[in-house]
């Protein structure tokens, strides 16, 4: 018979599949492994409750004192700080969710949103929230939004979106990407969510980024300036000239602006706004230069333009366009 398991050890546990949610959540087979787990043992959910709520509690203190070290504190009633892993795993969630101050802005980025914003294929959608501020959302995008009185929290969960911030000190404006956080007060900003990262570009103000569990490493992006979140890597911030990220961030307007880039990455870009998609025959035409502007419904014009500028060979058809050498 096996020894059953300590209560100790089912907290431990629930701190680990909390932390694991927050960066593996949107994954259907994490959410079906922690579903398998909570219904191994009663006693599990209540520890996976009391750790979540902890949790929540903590990583909306990382975000009031985001940049000011040290490192995975939050505070405390009797005005001292503690580590975050220390209250969890040491002093049990429990104790971490009595600790904390009350009237701390919450950033659950579990429950349920008050308006989700989602975009099909080729849609650009201009979005007004309740706080004033404003989105555009592009193409293939998932929103979350929840409006606090203490806080205003984004969870972009695919996609990209560019977002005019409107001023409110007293409620800090988040997105979260997996682990990223990217916060303002009243600036204008985009994240996209790719493959290999998180890109933010500002236009306007200045916006923080920093990851959950990382709060001291708080880098500081100001409009002209973009950064870029690779998994488990630091965050890298270039400066752009104003008018490279108005190319980047033409798509608000229907338009995709190419300038020296390749032809296979144009036609990734194309590819993100329309059903019927641009292939290429040979990798040595995906590496010629493209310049131009086109709509981001137009790959039948992107193509022709693609004919010309590469001496190429185009063929149309109703249900995909193919770009080979000529």
């Amino acid at each position: 018979m096996s020894e059953r398991e300590t209560a100790q050890a089912i907290n431990d546990r629930a701190v680990e599949w909390i932390a694991r949610m927050d960066r593996e959540g949107d994954d259907p087979a994490v959410r079906a492994e922690l579903k398998a787990w909570l219904a191994g043992d009663d006693r599990r959910r209540g520890a996976y409750f009391r750790a979540r709520v902890a949790w929540n509690m903590l990583d909306r203190a990382s975000v009031l004192r985001a940049g000011q070290p040290p490192a995975y504190e939050v505070a405390a009633a009797g005005g001292g700080w503690f580590s975050r892993r220390r209250v969890l795993l040491g002093g049990g969630a429990a104790a971490a969710a009595a600790a904390l101050v009350v009237g701390l802005p919450r950033m659950d980025f579990f429950a349920a949103p008050d308006q989700q914003i989602q975009t099909a294929i080729g849609e650009i959608r201009r979005a007004p929230l309740s706080d004033g501020s404003f989105a555009v959302v592009n193409t293939q995008t998932v929103l979350d939004v929840t409006m606090k009185p203490e806080v205003r929290q984004i969870a972009l969960k695919d996609g990209e979106a560019w977002f005019q911030v409107a001023k409110d000190r007293a409620r800090p404006f988040v997105v979260a990407v997996d682990d990223v956080r990217v916060r303002a007060v009243g600036t204008a900003f985009s994240v996209r969510r790719t493959a290999s990262g998180v890109d933010v570009q500002v236009t306007e103000g200045v916006v923080e980024v920093w990851r959950v569990g990382d709060e001291t490493n708080v880098r500081r992006i100001a409009a002209g300036t973009r950064a870029f979140v690779a998994p488990d890597k630091a965050i890298a911030s270039v400066a752009a000239a104003g008018e490279e990220i108005d190319k980047a961030l033409a798509w608000r307007t229907g338009q995709l602006v190419f300038d020296g880039d390749t032809v296979a990455e144009a036609v990734a870009e194309f590819n993100r706004y329309n059903v019927r998609k641009i292939t290429l025959s040979d990798a040595a035409l995906g590496q010629k230069k493209m310049v131009g502007r086109f709509r981001t419904n137009e790959p039948d014009a992107f193509a022709h333009a693609v004919e010309i500028l590469t001496d190429s060979r185009a063929v149309i058809t109703a249900d995909r366009i193919i770009l080979s050498s000529d």
